[in-house]
């Protein structure tokens, strides 16, 4: 047990030394994590919008496939992405494999679905309520639409938080997708992978305890947002 002490005492000092690998990493992870939210949401949030304020043909079908699409496992995506951005693949004339963009359209594929879903499920609850308010007041359905984000801006905050929270601890995308490289798609979670595999435990818990911390962070900032919502 003495090695894991060890590791946990190097650990801090790499959090209160500002060691530079170590900042880099973290830094990657938010960059990463921030532009794959923004682009799932930009995607998600009309989709799960859409979803809660319409009545079609065939809307159970695409809230089921949703659903499914919640639990489908990183590491298929991550497959399914290699396959499309190969060199083999119908996207490899890109050249993105192994790089950020790529890491960041996998992310983005895994989470559009609980973004959507999550969107979906906050507005459903208002949505039939606010638009018949709406309407009696001679609203159009984009005003209905504006007025009801408006009104569940809570929710979707919420949505997108989770949505951060998914991408950020995420590790099969991100290793088969970037490739774990050093100075550019290297992740906490692939960086945590790595260390461990080679016996170097002290940065490794260092990014665990930085992932625990952004983890709790986002779960609370999520449950006073629900509590608000």
């Amino acid at each position: 047990m003495q090695f894991l002490f060890d590791g946990i005492s190097e650990a801090f000092l790499l959090l209160v030394s500002g060691d530079r690998e170590f900042l880099r990493i973290v830094a990657t992870s938010v960059e990463l994590a921030l532009v794959s939210t923004m682009l799932a949401g930009i995607g998600g949030v009309p989709l799960g919008l859409f979803l809660a304020v319409s009545s079609f043909r065939g809307k159970a079908v695409i809230e089921r496939m949703l659903e499914t699409l919640l639990a489908l496992p990183t590491v298929l995506i991550g497959l399914l992405g290699y396959a499309f951005l190969s060199r083999q693949g119908p996207l490899g004339g890109f050249s993105l494999l192994y790089t950020k963009s790529a890491v960041i359209i996998g992310q983005t594929a895994l989470i559009v679905p609980l973004i959507a879903t999550m969107t979906h499920s906050s507005l459903r609850m208002v949505g039939a309520r606010y638009r018949r308010a709406m309407a009696a007041l001679g609203a159009d359905d984009l005003q209905v639409m504006t007025g009801l984000l408006r009104e569940g801006k809570e929710a979707l905050a919420a949505a997108l938080l989770a949505g951060f929270g998914r991408v950020f601890s995420e590790v099969g995308i991100a290793m088969m997708l970037g490739g774990n490289i050093a100075g550019e798609t290297r992740t906490i979670t692939t960086a945590i992978a790595l260390e461990t595999a080679r016996g170097e435990f002290a940065l490794g818990i260092a990014l665990g305890i930085v992932l625990l911390l952004v983890s709790l962070l986002l779960a609370l900032s999520a449950s006073f947002l629900r509590r608000r919502a």
